[in-house]
């Protein structure tokens, strides 16, 4: 089934309306009214003095009532720079590649880790432990299972004996002519001592009403954040609930931050702190009331999580985090939408975005810079030629690099930001096609990952002359049709300066007058500054050209040593890195 790749950006800005009323759900009973006392707080928000308050601003200023199916970011799937890692070991020591993230020391969770011993990874509704390494004696020493629930992925910590495993759980009601469709949607994090591979102990679990939207891990925290619609039904207020073992704890209108703003919907999102080597540690939580998330960019200190406003404008907030400490600091806003977490960045105590707006049916491309309260401190706005819509961009130090496309060409800009009251553009590059993920190779070169008439291209730029950006090397894949989820999901992007190495996940149909036939699988190429992208070979899980099997579908792509790990839903592969010969799989069942 052929995937629409090239979204254009008037699309994006409608859809970035409706993903933010779709990014929580319903879930939850009426109950009695609770009574509380609470005092209005300081600072740039405020909390609720009472329920009743709660209750009368979400009458008087919301313009969406009543329930609604809208469900989150991940419950939609539910419906149908690389940093190398080191594992010591009485024998030796490993080098192994860890998940593509975007802020060195803040994790992200993804469906597959490795510690350098062994994976952990997620399939369907189960949670796999494999001893991975030496190939030739991988097994599936574990496995856990999550009956009805969706998992949306997993942490190891640092010394390998804490797992969290994150995940949604489901109820649908019965949908009739009488009543209103109402989803029962709640987020989880499990814990577990991993300390014996072959029987994980399950250490504490924090389940919260809500949809799931993102999540890090910095040290022993993970911090994740939860999103739930604000509504009142028959005068009462949906309040978000934590799932305790001695019962069920409403969180309080007391509690919960807001601004005095009108919006056309509400939302509660929760962000959370739970330690998981420490699970005796109570999480902590604060709630802000406010429209729909959008993305999020975490720092080692600071959370940023943007909301998509009706007037095609953002607004950002920073949460100061450190340990279970969580603290709502500065409010800002800034014109457009941005594209993704690649579109924000924190340098030298400033906030950076880059974002498009729609003018009278046109796009303008902005990029703006704010200090630590989110006060605009430099722009640069409509710095694209007409017509031209954002589809990538990445913050380097004192770099913006960031590309835009016309039906024909991508132009490819390097902004400089190192001035933070006046950035500006210092050269730029039109190529084929259009480049929808930007990723670091070194501090002069630029890895752009990308489709070109209808087929995946990489693109290796030289931006050592920055007034003068070329592309110096470039492999586009030859075939009727291409996709890589690694245009839209960085995580699947395997990349090794020190091993020359480059992989991505593809799917390719090939059409011919007595031929048609498909494959998926990965492309492994070697990558150097000397002779640029070279393909070394392919992996694939596939056993049919005729059919996709989705099951064999390989997601991510990863190394110990010198294998290379190919993971699908139903096997891991081991392929020598040297020649990609097959070492060894493991069925996972």
């Amino acid at each position: 089934m052929q995937k629409e790749i090239k979204k254009r950006a008037q699309i994006y800005a409608v859809a970035a309306v409706l993903l933010a009323m779709v990014l929580g759900t319903l879930c939850y009973n009426l109950g009695v009214i609770p009574q509380e006392h609470g005092s209005p707080s300081s600072g740039f928000l405020r909390t609720f003095a009472s329920y009743e308050e709660l209750r009368s601003f979400l009458a008087a200023n919301s313009g969406t009532q009543g329930p609604f199916p809208f469900l989150g970011q991940w419950d939609v799937r539910f419906m149908g720079p690389l940093v190398q890692g080191f594992a010591e070991t009485a024998e030796s020591l490993k080098i192994y590649s860890t998940t593509n993230i975007q802020v060195e020391g803040v994790d992200e969770a993804d469906i597959v880790k490795t510690d350098g011993e062994h994976l952990y990874l997620v399939s369907g509704s189960n949670v796999f432990i494999l001893k991975a390494y030496p190939a030739e004696e991988a097994e599936v020493l574990s496995k856990l299972t999550f009956n009805d629930t969706y998992l949306v992925g997993i942490f190891v910590n640092m010394n390998g004996d804490r797992l969290a495993v994150l995940g949604c759980r489901y109820l649908f009601p019965s949908l009739d002519y009488y009543r209103s469709f109402v989803v029962d949607v709640k987020t989880f994090v499990n814990v577990y001592d991993i300390s014996n591979k072959t029987n994980p102990a399950s250490l504490t679990n924090f389940t919260i009403s809500g949809s799931y939207f993102s999540s890090r891990m910095i040290g022993d925290y993970v911090y994740f954040v939860v999103s739930q619609p604000a509504y009142v039904i028959y005068d009462t207020v949906i309040l978000p609930k934590i799932y305790l073992k001695d019962g069920i704890k409403e969180i309080r209108a007391s509690e919960i931050h807001y601004s005095n703003i009108s919006d056309e919907y509400y939302q509660y999102t929760t962000i959370v702190a739970l330690n998981m080597q420490d699970t005796a540690e109570e999480p902590t939580y604060e709630t802000i009331m406010m429209g729909g998330t959008s993305s999020m960019y975490v720092s080692l200190n600071n959370i940023y999580v943007t909301f998509p406003e009706l007037d095609g404008n953002t607004t950002i907030y920073r949460l100061r985090i450190e340990n279970n400490v969580i603290n709502p600091e500065a409010k800002g806003t800034v014109q457009g939408r941005e594209l993704n977490q690649f579109s924000m960045d924190e340098y030298d105590n400033h906030f950076r975005i880059a974002t498009t707006k729609w003018v009278n049916g046109t796009p303008q491309n902005n990029l703006y810079i704010l200090d630590t309260n989110l006060s605009l401190v430099g722009r640069l706005e409509d710095f694209a030629p007409p017509g031209e819509t954002m589809d990538s961009a990445r913050f380097i130090g004192n770099r913006c690099y960031l590309s835009t496309s016309t039906p024909r060409k991508d132009p490819f800009f390097v902004i400089d930001v190192e001035n933070a009251s006046e950035p500006k553009i210092l050269g730029n590059l039109s190529i084929p096609g259009f480049t929808r993920y930007l990723h670091p190779y070194d501090e002069d070169h630029v890895i752009g990952i990308g489709i070109d008439g209808g087929n995946v291209k990489i693109t290796l730029f030289d931006v050592s002359d920055v007034s003068a950006p070329i592309n110096m090397s470039e492999y586009k894949i030859e075939s009727a049709w291409s996709n890589t989820p690694a245009l839209t999901q960085h995580k699947a992007f395997l990349f090794d300066e020190l091993k020359d190495l480059l992989a991505i996940p593809v799917e390719i149909q090939y059409y011919g007058l007595d031929k048609y036939s498909l494959w998926q699988g990965v492309y492994v190429f070697n990558i150097t500054l000397i002779d640029g992208l070279i393909l070394r070979g392919n992996v694939t899980h596939q056993e049919s050209t005729e059919y996709w099997d989705y099951g064999c579908w390989v997601e991510r792509a990863l190394y110990i040593e010198n294998v290379l790990y190919t993971v699908s839903a139903k096997k891991v592969k081991m392929n020598s890195l040297e020649d990609l010969g097959e070492i060894n799989e493991v069925q996972l069942s």
